[in-house]
């Protein structure tokens, strides 16, 4: 095809075959599907058997980053080489627009979760409002609170004593990661991760700032800083997820309020790594590649776009997880 920088193909434009978003699409699938079946072996599974959740999922995790590698890899050579027009460059920005838009839907479904269980739900169980009829047939004498640091089953006297009971093996949490149940607030880390998140927000856009301003040195320093903020963070939740299993009996066996914890602050976390590889790869295009300019560098607008976002979640995470 030749070069697109006149107006001729500006109105319309019909890309290439690609075979890269089947591929993706089955890479996704399999990681998808082995990272269910391991959070499965571990509450339903037997230990003593075997199975082949986590090459599954490795194998697809895989499959789907190299996808991705080659894909972004293509996009990146066509920019370079001047292919990219006008209209094209319009397209990267109405997809990374429903890109965000969907995550934001994501997102919004997990917190309709917790809306659900907090307001409806767990109410209804405990014999309140209409569905309290529910408390009658399920766990008759459970009385619901939030955090709900113990299971209907243990309420009423145990798994055995009901007959509707599921399969698992559940058990209560001594201690939530609400601020209520932290022994100061310098030592809750809850708190310590916000400021973190919420700086590497202010440092990503001073980095902006600095690649419109044509300087690629301030433009690389406080991108670094916000990699390694976002490094931090994570270290940082990976050791909250410690202190909850090893210290809080806080685990996802642990009921309603663990499964709800761990679902929202987990898939967060997981963004947050994304986010932070993302930014990361636009750090080595402009300190190796020496790839970037005042105009144009969309994969960073677009990479920064994304950390907003997941800063901007992990403030509702903050308020609707941590401390209502």
């Amino acid at each position: 095809m030749t070069s697109q920088t006149s107006t001729e193909y500006e109105k319309y434009y019909v890309p290439d075959k690609s075979k890269m978003a089947v591929f993706a699409t089955i890479g996704l699938i399999l990681s998808i599907y082995g990272a269910a079946s391991i959070m499965n072996d571990m509450t339903f599974g037997d230990p003593a058997k075997s199975t082949n959740s986590w090459s599954i999922f490795l194998m697809g995790l895989f499959f789907f980053i190299a996808t991705l590698f080659a894909w972004f890899r293509q996009a990146i050579r066509e920019n370079i080489a001047g292919m990219n027009s006008a209209q094209m460059k319009k397209s990267y920005v109405l997809g990374m627009f429903w890109f965000i838009f969907s995550e934001v839907m994501f997102f919004f479904a997990f917190f309709g979760v917790l809306f659900y269980v907090r307001t409806l739900s767990g109410p209804w169980l405990g014999g309140e409002g209409d569905g309290g009829r529910m408390n009658g047939l399920l766990w008759e004498g459970f009385e619901f609170s939030w955090p709900m640091m113990q299971t209907p089953q243990e309420a009423v006297g145990g798994a055995a004593a009901q007959p509707i009971a599921n399969n698992g093996s559940f058990t209560s949490a001594h201690t939530s990661m609400s601020f209520a149940d932290a022994k100061a607030w310098y030592m809750w880390l809850p708190l310590w991760n916000t400021i973190i998140l919420l700086t590497s927000s202010f440092t990503c856009h001073v980095a902006h700032m600095g690649i419109l301003d044509g300087n690629k040195k301030k433009f690389n320093l406080w991108l670094g800083i916000t990699v390694a903020l976002g490094l931090i963070f994570l270290v940082v939740q990976v050791y909250e997820y410690y202190e909850a299993y090893a210290h809080f009996g806080l685990t996802l066996n642990a009921g309603v309020y663990g499964s709800t914890f761990f679902m929202l602050t987990g898939f967060h976390g997981f963004h947050v790594f994304m986010g932070m590889t993302m930014l990361l790869i636009q750090l080595l295009r402009s300190v190796a590649g020496g790839q970037f300019t005042a105009d144009d560098h969309f994969g960073f607008e677009a990479s920064s776009w994304y950390w907003h976002f997941v800063d901007v979640v992990w403030v509702f995470l903050f308020l609707f997880v941590y401390i209502l």
